[in-house]
Order: structure tokens, then sequence, then C-alpha cells
């Protein structure tokens, strides 16, 4: 017996796309915000001599680097998880 999804019996699956989308569109969005950001906040606090506060800037630019990295792995997490659906 083989059984496989079917996408066109749930109600309004376009509209879950594109809302996934939108959403992962704004974590983009606001990852490269955070990437400026604490890139523009460490040289500063580095020229300062401010190093508490250029090794958190640091962190956030890494939490931002690694925030997109899973936002744009999502999107082709779905895209191939909605190829392999409708294959079957």
């Amino acid at each position: 017996m083989e059984i496989f999804p079917d996408f066109g019996a749930v109600g309004g699956a376009a509209e879950l796309q594109s809302i996934a989308g939108a959403l992962l569109t704004l974590v983009l969005i606001v990852a490269v915000l955070m990437m400026i950001i604490s890139g523009i906040t460490w040289a500063l606090a580095s020229a300062n001599g401010h190093f508490q506060i250029a090794t958190r800037a640091r962190l956030g630019l890494w939490v931002a680097c690694g925030a997109a990295a899973l936002a744009g792995a999502g999107v082709a997490w779905i895209n191939f998880l909605l190829g392999v659906g409708t294959a079957m």
C-alpha cells in the first residue's frame, strides 16, 4: 500500500506558502540589518577601546549570520520537501 500526501486537499495551501515566504523574507531583511548594525558597532567599539562592547557586537554579527543562513536553508528545505511530496 502506498500513501502519499495530497497537497490539493489542504484548503489554503497557496496562502500558507505565501505566508511562509513572506516571513522568511522578513527574517532575511532583519538579519541583514542586524549584520550592518553589529558590524558598525564592532568597528566603532574596537576603534575606541571598548572591547566588551566589541565582543558583544561580534557575537551579534555571528548570530545574524546564523539566522540568515538558517532562513535561506529553510527556503531550500521547504522547496525540497514540496518537490518530494508532489513527485510521489
